[in-house]
């Protein structure tokens, strides 16, 4: 969004971080050229948000700090390195926006800010669950993130919603197995039933003011739409409804978020994933600007 790349976090409110790693993909690889994608066409951005009425970069300082540290192949030393650099910066009282990358990445974004305040509600918009316990004989990759992330403690899943499911399944149970671990799962057919207010007010009595990470998988939309993702289901959302749902969160805590799965060798020659992603997240930017106006809260910068 040609904000200035800066590593130091004095008077920052809110980094944009890349994750460049797709060690964790089951189906199409290359989201760890996403973050250099969704940079690439968020220059077309501009700062003021006419639906919430807020110029984002007025409200928050905001900085590109670059991307995390990868090992690619190796998913645990990656997890030690991404959660490193987000474990820093949350410390320093920084908001963080993950490029993902594939959404094995999240886990590891979940442990850091987890480890700063506590078990938090999860908003995961997607097309899958992935809460497999295993995919491929391995426990960890962008299938089985919030299976873990829940035996691990990081999430209140009385206080999580995923959001979006869809498509085909190897067992019965697939769909609903997010409901075994607390989590409230909403079928994108229940989503569309639903529309934007009521889904607001669904969010509002779960999540309510407990401290909120908001993941997007841009699978999460119909891949006539956003063609350039590793794992890409049909009968999605558009790239207009997906904006109108993110835009119904405004007064949730959002303590982090990300966007993750572009993988721009499958995108189309307009690169509308890569669009999708950026405007997705500077969505959330606005989102988090939104809560602090609301709650009164200073900015790093006031």
């Amino acid at each position: 969004m040609r904000l200035p790349h800066v590593s130091m976090t004095d008077g920052v409110d809110v980094a944009v971080v890349g994750i460049p790693f797709d060690t964790g993909t089951s189906f199409r690889p290359g989201a760890r050229f996403g973050p250099m994608a969704i940079r690439n066409v968020s220059s077309l951005l501009r700062p003021f948000h006419p639906h919430h009425g807020l110029d984002v970069f007025e409200q928050l300082s905001v900085i590109d700090y670059g991307d995390a540290g990868v090992i690619p192949g190796n998913i645990d030393r990656t997890y030690a390195a991404v959660g490193d650099t987000f474990g820093r910066l949350a410390g320093a009282g920084v908001t963080c926006v993950g490029l993902g990358g594939d959404h094995s990445v999240t886990l590891a974004e979940l442990r850091a800010l987890a480890d700063r305040f506590g078990p938090l509600a999860l908003l995961q918009f997607d097309a899958h669950g992935d809460t497999w316990d295993e995919y491929f004989g391995e426990r960890y990759s962008h299938g089985t993130t919030f299976r873990r992330a829940a035996e691990e403690g990081l999430l209140r899943t009385t206080s999580s919603i995923q959001i979006g499911m869809r498509g085909s399944l190897y067992h019965a149970d697939d769909l609903r197995a997010g409901e075994e671990l607390g989590f409230q799962v909403i079928t994108c057919d229940e989503l569309r039933a639903l529309g934007p207010q009521a889904f607001a007010q669904a969010v509002s009595e779960r999540v309510g003011e407990w401290p909120t990470f908001v993941s997007f998988d841009v699978d999460f939309v119909d891949p006539a739409y956003a063609p350039g993702t590793g794992t890409p289901e049909v009968g999605g959302v558009t790239s207009g409804e997906a904006v109108t749902f993110l835009r119904a969160l405004g007064g949730v805590n959002i303590v982090g978020s990300d966007c993750v799965e572009v993988a721009a060798a499958y995108d189309s020659p307009g690169e509308p994933t890569a669009l999708l992603a950026a405007n997705v997240v500077w969505e959330m930017l606005a989102l988090i600007a939104v809560y602090r106006r609301l709650t009164n809260a200073p900015s790093v910068q006031a």
